[in-house]
């Protein structure tokens, strides 16, 4: 894998990483909370993700952590800190590691985000602009690793099915991602002309013609990323079908 290289560093002026790490600890700490209660039973019980049970979703969300570790300090030192995971390396660790008991399913999540945080502690602020490559292949800068583990933090933490739900998903979080979300859309030409978010005071404008979905923001992005149903947010014609979701950013970075 060649070395990540740098951006201009005004493509990141407007980036508040403090902000962004904020966002990601107060993330983890409501996932920590409703995981303080979990029992063995439950830890094997099925999830809100079909053929996945609590397990898979907690070691899913350690290995992901890993992930946006490996790539951070990847972008600090610029060289790779071990060899990377690929799917199958992803696939059979989740397969394996879901088995285990509740204790053991908190304890490596909390650790693979401590070392998350960690070396998000000692990143030289000249390095968040250093382009990293997505295990998709797309690259972004090492600051979008942050968005993506707040996004994985805030999917998944409802996907476990335990009462966290889109409604309790910060407001902030949910307009950044519808913005992320529809801009990726637009790119691809969703058969989409306008969503509106009634309690954002926000809409987007996506085709010229075609269907409008309008409701709470929450709800909207729990559609087009498929954690909720698209009843009662049509005003008109067919919903189409949101493609698999996340996609990658738009516009990207090379």
């Amino acid at each position: 894998m060649p070395h990540p290289t740098d951006i201009d560093r005004a493509n990141i002026d407007h980036v508040d990483i403090p902000a962004l790490l904020d966002d990601l600890h107060g993330s983890a700490t409501r996932l920590a909370n409703t995981l303080d209660a979990l029992t063995d039973r439950q830890a094997r019980e099925p999830s809100a993700l079909p053929g996945w049970s609590r397990g898979h979703v907690i070691t899913h969300l350690a290995r992901s952590a890993d992930a946006y570790h490996w790539l951070l300090t990847l972008a600090r030192t610029s060289t790779e800190p071990g060899p990377r995971a690929d799917a199958a390396a992803l696939d059979r660790a989740l397969r394996e590691g879901a088995e285990r008991d509740a204790a053991a399913l908190i304890a490596d999540l909390r650790g693979s985000l401590d070392r998350l945080f960690g070396a998000a502690r000692v990143m030289p602020a000249g390095r968040w602009s250093t382009l990293v490559s997505a295990l998709a292949g797309w690259r972004h800068p090492a600051w979008f690793t942050l968005r993506r583990a707040w996004r994985e933090l805030e999917t998944h933490h409802v996907d476990l099915n335990l009462g966290y739900t889109p409604a309790d998903w910060p407001t902030h979080y949910v307009a950044w991602a519808l913005d992320d979300t529809i801009a990726s859309l637009a790119a691809r030409g969703f058969p989409l002309a306008r969503i509106e978010a009634t309690d954002l005071d926000r809409a987007w404008t996506l085709a010229p013609t075609g269907p409008t979905a309008t409701g709470f923001g929450h709800a909207l992005l729990a559609w087009l990323c498929g954690r909720g149903p698209d009843t009662h947010l049509w005003s008109d014609l067919h919903p189409p079908t949101p493609p698999p979701w996340p996609m990658p950013p738009t516009p990207g970075w090379g």
